[in-house]
């Protein structure tokens, strides 16, 4: 066995199976990590047996000593330590900015700059990007993805810098901002609030189109495109090189998403992407996401056509507790989807083993209550 299947959460899973028959995990001898006992009132109580064929990779609520690292690709482009900032020239007056983390795009043209997204971990950064590309621009219009704070929670900022400068989004976020009354994401001024159609913003000599392809991460979440240049913008979507935000980004609408993914290369003419976080993707970064969600979707589907409710494993007395019965079956097929993915994909997606028992719990509840979302 290697050093990453003898995990903290693998030995875990050890010290519980070593007190087998014991009446409590506090006296045992395999169970003397404070992992491996629960704590009420300063005393030690027993947690129970790990599933059979329980993952070697650490679940939620279990401290990892140490996550897989990053490879150099993975870890992306150095960010400059001084100014916290990269920024990318995609040409034809198109340029990313990013910290390592997260990233935006800006648009320079003739009459000003096109802003999209204001992520507050940027703050300045971005304002500062923009005179070093095109020294004593304004910003003279901004766009929304959508409505998340963590990608325009420096609008106010950017509107206290530029006065009276248009925001344009989709009419859901304008809704989900007017219900947040927050300050700090100003409420857009340009609206629209079709289904895969084009909305142009124009600025001089350059163009956005943004177009709302349905409910997927958040409602109105938006592809901006600049078609000169085949440039992309679409936000918690796609995480190119590395395993999604938990609980498949989150996603609100999690067919939506899927459906989502899986049209995004036929819907837009892209050569870039830009995601929201970490480095540029492509066409080819979609088609790995898409092969990794279809693989957690296929595990599932098994997993619940074949996994029974009951494995007679269940406390007798918990038999009667529906959430009780119901939980030890859905941790039955999270753990499945695990099992399943893992071998091919721990090695291929940064962060892997962070997320992966929420992707697959988050995937297994959506085809469970909205049905499959592979069709």
């Amino acid at each position: 066995m290697n050093d990453k299947r003898a995990s903290h959460g693998f030995r875990l899973t050890l010290a519980m199976l070593a007190c087998v028959g014991a009446a409590t995990l506090a006296g045992c001898n395999g169970g003397g990590d404070a992992h491996a006992q629960g704590r009420k009132g300063g005393e030690a109580t027993a947690w129970g047996l790990p599933y059979f064929n329980m993952p070697d990779i650490v679940p939620p609520n279990v401290r990892q000593d140490a996550y897989t690292p990053l490879t150099d690709a993975q870890a992306g482009p150095p960010i400059d330590p001084i100014k916290g900032y990269r920024t990318e020239d995609l040409g034809g007056g198109v340029y990313m900015v990013g910290d390592g983390i997260y990233n935006t795009m800006f648009v320079v043209s003739d009459a000003g700059v096109i802003l999209v997204d204001a992520p507050p971990s940027m703050g300045e950064k971005t304002l500062n990007a923009i005179q070093q590309v095109a020294p004593g621009s304004k910003i003279v219009a901004l766009i929304y993805s959508h409505a998340h704070i963590d990608h325009i929670g420096f609008a106010a900022g950017v509107v206290k810098a530029f006065p009276g400068i248009p925001i344009y989004a989709h009419e859901e976020t304008r809704k989900a901002l007017a219900q947040a009354n927050d300050p700090n994401r100003p409420v857009p001024t340009n609206t629209f609030n079709t289904l895969d159609v084009d909305f142009p913003v124009v600025v001089g000599n350059q163009k956005l189109v943004l177009r709302y392809p349905g409910p997927n991460h958040d409602p109105g979440n938006i592809g901006i495109y600049h078609p000169g240049q085949k440039v992309l913008m679409l936000v918690d979507v796609v995480y190119p090189g590395w395993m999604m935000w938990r609980r498949l980004g989150l996603a609100t609408n999690i067919p939506g998403y899927f459906g989502l993914v899986k049209s995004m290369n036929a819907r837009w003419d892209f050569d870039k992407l830009i995601a929201g976080h970490f480095q540029p993707g492509t066409k080819a970064d979609v088609e790995t996401q898409l092969e990794f969600m279809t693989d957690m979707h296929n595990a599932l589907t098994e997993a619940i056509s074949t996994i029974p409710y009951s494995d007679g494993r269940l406390n007798a007395a918990d038999t009667k507790n529906s959430w009780a019965a119901t939980r030890d079956w859905t941790d039955r097929l999270t753990n499945h989807c695990v099992n399943k993915v893992t071998p091919k994909w721990s090695t291929r997606l940064a962060s892997f083993d962070v997320w992966i028992y929420e992707q697959c719990m988050a995937l297994e509840q959506s085809i469970r209550i909205d049905g499959p979302s592979l069709r």
